[in-house]
């Protein structure tokens, strides 16, 4: 019976190897829900991590690997998604548990493949392209955005060049370089690294900038704040023209994924450089 709620756990969510990983949060786990099946869910130290275990038997990812986390706070807030779960588990809420799943099937074993998908972005970072006008917007990418560029500069030394308009310019080489490096070195190494980087390129995708993603992985900015940020231009639009409820709630969606992926990266046991 034991292997029999293993499987019930990990047939929730769709496996990475049948799907592009790299899209494994956002498209999220498949369409139904399962009657909840377990009545404790507790977090324990195996040698490798922590596990969160569902009265008392471990889960798995999706591929069968063990559901281990690299540090007991991401166990403890995994936990809590499960024991959160009503009549019925619903893995559409459940974006750390997505996230988990997708670091260890998905992004382990393509460390370096994920982390230049999510340096690409840097080519063409949402943050250096500039509304010429309205006034309002234009002030509002200025203070959202400027403060965020500096602090990439500092910590890394990256100059980006800005433009008006959404016609693609070039980044200077030595900036590519260095937001690369900077990347590398926040993800860093260990067990905790496949949950920094999937964290940090689920950030990426969601805002459309790198340098946002590394702006909250560095704390700089919370998740709340690195998501305002990736959506300033939606929220001038949004007071000039409102939004119908179904955007609304598309973008409810997205933060939270937002927040679960800074929380990944806040908790997986490595400290940013």
């Amino acid at each position: 019976m034991a292997e029999e709620k293993d499987d019930l756990a990990s047939d929730l969510f769709v496996p990475a190897r049948e799907r592009d990983p790299l899209r494994a949060v956002a498209e999220g786990g498949k369409p139904k829900k399962l009657a909840r099946f377990y009545k404790s869910v507790t977090t324990a130290p195996q040698a490798e991590g922590f596990a969160v275990l569902l009265d008392g038997k471990p889960l798995r990812t999706p591929a069968r690997a063990p559901l281990l986390l690299s540090s007991e706070a991401l166990a403890q807030e995994v936990a809590r998604e499960w024991e959160a779960q009503a009549e019925h588990v619903d893995p559409a809420s459940m974006p750390l548990t997505r996230l988990a799943n997708s670091a260890l099937d998905g992004v382990r074993p393509r460390m370096a493949e994920v982390e230049a998908d999510a340096a690409k972005y840097a080519a063409s970072d949402l943050v250096c392209y500039r509304a010429g006008e309205p006034e309002g917007l234009v002030a509002a990418q200025r203070e959202a955005w400027d403060p965020i560029l500096a602090f990439i500069y500092e910590r890394c030394g990256a100059r980006f060049a800005l433009s008006e308009g959404v016609m693609h310019h070039a980044q200077p080489r030595e900036t590519l370089d260095a937001v690369g490096q900077l990347l590398h070195e926040t993800v860093g190494d260990g067990k905790a690294a496949p949950f920094r980087l999937a964290g940090i390129h689920v950030m990426t995708t969601l805002s459309g900038s790198l340098v946002v993603a590394l702006a909250v992985a560095l704390r700089h900015l919370d998740a709340e704040a690195g998501f305002a940020a990736a959506h300033v231009d939606e929220d001038y639009q949004l007071r000039v023209w409102g939004m119908d409820a179904e955007a609304m709630a598309r973008r409810a969606r997205r933060s939270e994924e937002m927040r679960a992926a800074a929380l990944c990266v806040a908790l997986s046991g490595s400290q940013a450089p």
